[in-house]
């Protein structure tokens, strides 16, 4: 097919494909047999078979395809001309009304550092491994700064394992200052805070101990560790605020339907499970084991496809009831935003895996919210044999202290912490029923909001006792 016939393909054309190209020595097929990423009528890019030669191809195509081509491209010849690990460019073309193209030497096989990174995230904060796959980013990113370079698309997935070496990947993202000239600390101090911002925050303590990988390779300038902590700050939050925004946007990550009829939104990787869920989520919870029912909330655990999910309807009482809640937001959608925070910021929730609110003439009814099913005890449970001792394992303590300590630094108030909303899950506390969570602005409403928070949990024990005593002493 002609290349500008991708930009009606949508999200999943069908593979293998063939597109006409066209170079210098005439028309040559290009066959992609697969397809990494798709930013549908725009960018697919994917391993692909051009003159009997394996690449990595990037095809361009709609109004920006022009712009997004010379950017790749200029990223591409600033990495090559500064002597900087990159895939060769094979090939490249422009064809005005088509598209654009730029064919790479594919790297096999390669690991990215993402994909390294996820193999050792759960180990104990800056394990010999972590430290491994952090150490080749930072090294990297030395190299181009000393370079003048920067990556302005700053992720571990943009960085490649392969024949011995780390490769440097995605052009687009490749800026310059002064190109051969080290770059200036207000840059380096930028784009070393963008990577920062995307570690746990866990690692934050090891910001020091990170930075000796960076100085090893590039010691141009002293980096003052206040002011990368403000960078490192100000990018947190630009990029939970971006992600957040995804939630209710149709794209990479969440597939988002909207309309006079309802508002639907699940993860993309999991939508042709859980749609069906959805339009029977009715008779699931009917056939399921029910928590709660009747009044403003039915929740239950159901069974779908051999998989244990809970779904959590919001009902409409009655018709003043209706009238409080149709023109505004549901606890769903509430729900759904919140416990996608949590999980950006780390801390222990079940996976929100798809919300729906229907409606009427754009008027909201009733709204779902379905999780992951987390099978641990809750706290009261957990704790019962140590209500009068106080003989708590301190590894259960500790990750309590962890979690008050992130919502103490996140600023983020539960809103009803009794003990059956806190659940033992795989070494940490998962906070479920988060119909009131608040992530705060200042520090003032926090301070009310957290004490409610502190009182409440508390007075899962009775005062005075020997539970009690530890954590009044403990928490924060």
């Amino acid at each position: 097919m002609e290349l500008a016939k991708l930009q009606q393909a949508g999200r999943e054309p069908a593979l293998p494909f063939t597109v006409e190209l066209a170079d210098g020595a005439g028309n040559a097929p290009l066959q992609v047999l697969s397809l990494l990423r798709v930013l549908p009528g725009q960018r697919y890019v994917g391993a692909a078979v051009w003159r009997g030669r394996p690449v990595l191809a990037k095809l361009l195509v709609g109004p920006k395809a022009a712009r997004h081509f010379q950017r790749e491209r200029d990223g591409v010849l600033l990495l090559q001309g500064q002597g900087l690990v990159t895939p060769a460019l094979v090939a490249d073309g422009l064809r005005e009304g088509q598209g654009g193209w730029l064919l790479f030497e594919l790297l096999e096989p390669a690991q990215s550092l993402g994909e390294a990174w996820a193999a050792v995230a759960g180990q104990a904060a800056l394990s010999d491994a972590q430290t491994e796959v952090l150490a080749e980013a930072l090294g990297a990113m030395a190299r181009m700064h000393l370079k003048g370079l920067w990556q302005e698309d700053l992720h571990l997935d943009n960085l490649l394992r392969s024949r011995g070496q780390l490769w440097l990947i995605d052009g687009a993202g490749i800026r310059a200052e002064q190109p051969g000239q080290p770059l200036s600390r207000e840059r380096v101090l930028e784009n070393l805070g963008v990577f920062f911002a995307q570690l746990p925050p866990a690692l934050e303590p090891f910001t020091e101990e990170l930075l000796v990988h960076y100085l090893l390779a590039n010691s141009e300038h002293g980096l003052p560790l206040e002011a990368l902590a403000k960078q490192v700050a100000k990018v947190r939050a630009w990029r939970l605020h971006d992600y957040l925004g995804k939630t209710g946007r149709d794209c990479t990550l969440f597939s988002v339907a909207r309309g006079a009829s309802g508002l639907r939104a699940v993860r993309r990787d999991q939508a042709a499970a859980l749609l069906p869920v959805l339009a029977q989520a009715d008779a699931l919870i009917d056939q399921g084991h029910v928590y709660k029912t009747g009044g403003a909330a039915t929740v239950a655990r159901v069974e779908a496809a051999g998989r244990a999910l809970v779904i959590k309807r919001y009902n409409i009482k009655d018709a003043a009831h209706w009238l409080k809640r149709f023109w505004r937001p549901s606890r769903a959608w509430h729900s759904w935003v919140e416990g996608n925070r949590l999980a950006f910021l780390g801390v222990a929730t079940p996976t929100p895996l798809a919300v729906l609110e229907t409606r009427t003439l754009g008027l909201r009814g009733k709204a779902y919210l379905v999780t992951e099913y987390l099978a641990g005890p809750d706290i009261i449970e957990r704790w019962a044999p140590y209500a009068g001792t106080a003989e708590v394992p301190e590894a259960e303590l500790q990750a309590l202290d962890a979690l008050f300590a992130t919502l103490v630094r996140e600023r983020i108030s539960h809103g009803d912490l009794k003990g059956h909303n806190l659940f033992w899950h795989e070494g940490r506390w998962a906070m479920i029923d988060l119909d009131a969570m608040c992530q705060h602005r200042g520090a003032g409403s926090f301070a009310k909001a957290y004490a409610r928070d502190r009182e409440r949990f508390l007075r899962n024990w009775p005062v005075g006792s020997e539970l009690y005593r530890l954590l009044d002493a403990r928490l924060p």
